[in-house]
């Protein structure tokens, strides 16, 4: 029978995941207590991690192979309550941030990235984040809770000045109030082309957050999700946006959030990809340092 690869991030050699030799570190957080609609994002950290083994490890784009500077995929954290897993999630990520790892937190549900921003955002004073998203996600509270997924980013403004979204195609009407116009790209209005890519990307401060709900993508290359929502972004849209910011901003930390996963495993790679194209974009822009 031939043997399975690790279950961590690519499936890699131990010899490129032990914890004090890898400049990244991969933190799962199987949490989708809060989640309105269709649950099962739990399970997308280990979706995703599984499919990612199947990945090529050279970048076309990038001519490179980040996986050569070490990937350590750290234990799952797990909690029962939003305001326990944020916590958690913190402490955490701050202590990679303080051992000077990169951090890359996969979700679960969007909830996950509010301890992971309030960790960076301690770490990079005047970082800004930049939100690929279908969702405003600027409610106050939510189903009792103000840790609420679809309140993540109205948390993030608590900690930063700068907030741009990109993607955007539903909310409620009590979010409108919340947002800056200047500061969003709604999905109808994305061309992909440079003059909007440059719009989002002016507002930001030299240091930047990214947290991608996948459903910012349309539902056509990306179902798997617990609130999809039509009209959605290309591949090729968010990468040439995530391009441009790891060329002209320093880039953190990220998440990539929400993926719920089903019968079909094409989301799940298009999951994983995304990780392992945006870390290559970062570790080979320069700014990483």
């Amino acid at each position: 029978m031939k043997e399975k690869p690790p279950r961590n991030f690519c499936g890699l050699e131990s010899r490129y995941t032990t914890y004090p030799s890898s400049s990244i570190i991969v933190q799962p957080v199987p949490f989708d207590r809060t989640s309105t609609w269709m649950k099962g994002s739990r399970r997308g950290p280990r979706a995703l991690i599984d499919a990612s083994r199947n990945l090529e490890l050279y970048d076309i784009e990038t001519d490179s192979q980040v996986y050569e500077r070490g990937i350590h995929t750290a234990a799952p954290v797990r909690a029962r309550r939003p305001e326990k897993i944020v916590e958690k999630v913190h402490d955490r990520v701050a202590r990679f941030l303080a051992d000077g790892k990169f951090a890359v937190v996969l979700g679960g549900e969007h909830s996950v990235s509010i301890g992971a921003i309030a960790a960076h955002s301690e770490r990079h004073p005047g970082m800004s984040v930049l939100h690929l998203d279908a969702h405003a996600d600027r409610r106050e509270t939510y189903g009792g809770s103000r840790y609420n997924h679809a309140c993540v980013m109205a948390r993030a403004r608590e900690m930063v000045d700068t907030v741009v979204s990109v993607g955007i195609r539903s909310m409620d009407v009590s979010e409108k109030r919340a947002l800056r116009e200047d500061r969003v790209l709604y999905a109808h209005a994305f061309t992909g082309s440079a003059a909007f890519v440059k719009e989002m990307i002016g507002p930001l401060t030299e240091k930047v957050y990214v947290t991608i709900d996948l459903d910012v993508f349309d539902p056509g290359i990306m179902p798997s999700t617990g609130t999809p929502e039509p009209g959605g972004l290309g591949w090729y849209q968010v990468l040439d946006l995530l391009g441009a910011v790891t060329r002209e901003r320093r880039v953190v930390g990220f998440d990539v959030v929400e993926l719920r996963p089903s019968r079909k495993r094409s989301p799940d790679f298009l999951a994983a990809k995304l990780v392992y194209r945006l870390l290559s974009l970062i570790f080979e822009s320069g700014h990483r340092r």
